[in-house]
Formats: structure tokens, C-alpha cells, sequence
């Protein structure tokens, strides 16, 4: 039995940490999108149109993504290189109050790819921020959520207070039995 239903997916609103989030180690099915329904869910609560038939490729880029944002900052960079390279991405010039902008769109209108394009332009987003060396997995093991850390000091270890709370209360535990 899965006791994550009710668990939402849109947690950061940036479908570049969402989708990297749809893995759960806590449970015994850690797979988070395990069929359409639960697609079409994660679409909708992230805003975006659903595809049907798209699950297999969007799992696919769920793990691209996550090997992106895995490790340092300096290998982030290169992974998010070589990610956006495999990319069907076409840059579009816009305007806002007179002022140019840049827009990130996938030539292709398949799910995965629109997702892919748009996990982009959310890391570079975070990147022009200066929030790019924030970008962390939870220290609860076996949890491997990505978040990023807006905490004052940049310390923060977990991704979520329930991660924080299990190591709390296994350190305290270790501590009385030992």
C-alpha cells in the first residue's frame, strides 16, 4: 500500500525538482508515476497539457534530469550542458513593457520534450538568481529529493521537515540505546 497519494507533486511548483522528486525511497514502490493516471495528475498540478501515451519518455527524462542535478555545482553546469544539448529547444525574443525577453520553447510538441525545455529554463532561472550553488539532495538517507535551499545562512540538509524529524528521531533514538 502506497501512504504517498496524497502527496503532491507540484511541492516546488519547478517541474525540473518536481519530476526529479517523483522517486520515493521511503516506500516500498518508490516510483511516484507508476501509470498515466498519475501523469496526468502531475501535468495538472504543474500546469501542464497532458499527453497520453508520453509515460515511458517521461520517465526516461526523469532520469536524465536527475543525473543533471546530482553532484557540484561545477558538474551541474556540464550536466545541464550536455541535458539542454539533447534538447529540441528553440530560443524566442520577446517583449515585456518594451523590455526583450528570452523564452525557452521545444520545437517538438511531445510531453517529455515540453517538460525537458521547461526544467531548463527553470535551472537557468535559478542559475541567473544566484541560486544555483543552493541546489541540494536531502540528507536523510535513503531520500533523495532535490531542493533548494533558500535558508539564510545556506545550511538547510533536508528537503522537507518530515526528513528532518526521521534523522532527529533516529539520532535520538541511537543515542538512548547506545
Amino acid at each position: 500500500m502506497r501512504s504517498d497519494d496524497a502527496r503532491p507533486y507540484a511541492e516546488t511548483g519547478l517541474v525540473a525538482l518536481d519530476l526529479a522528486n517523483t522517486w520515493d525511497e521511503y516506500f516500498e514502490d518508490p516510483e511516484r508515476l507508476p501509470d498515466e493516471a498519475a501523469l496526468r495528475r502531475f501535468c495538472a498540478e504543474l500546469s501542464e497539457d497532458y499527453a497520453p501515451g508520453s509515460l515511458a519518455a517521461v520517465l526516461a527524462l526523469r532520469a536524465q534530469l536527475r543525473e543533471t542535478v546530482t553532484g557540484e555545482a561545477a558538474a551541474r553546469t556540464r550536466a545541464l550542458a550536455d541535458f539542454a544539448s539533447r534538447l529540441p529547444i528553440k530560443p524566442v525574443v520577446g517583449t515585456s513593457s518594451g523590455v526583450p525577453t528570452l523564452r525557452l520553447v521545444a520545437e517538438a510538441p511531445d510531453l517529455a520534450p515540453r517538460l525537458g525545455v521547461r526544467a531548463v529554463g527553470e535551472l537557468m532561472d535559478l542559475a541567473a538568481a544566484g541560486k544555483w550553488e543552493r541546489i541540494h539532495h536531502c540528507a536523510a538517507s535513503p531520500c533523495r529529493d532535490v531542493f533548494v535551499d533558500e535558508s539564510r545562512p545556506g545550511r538547510r540538509q533536508f528537503c522537507s521537515t518530515t526528513c528532518a524529524n526521521r534523522v532527529h528521531a533516529s539520532t535520538s533514538r541511537a543515542r538512548r540505546s547506545g
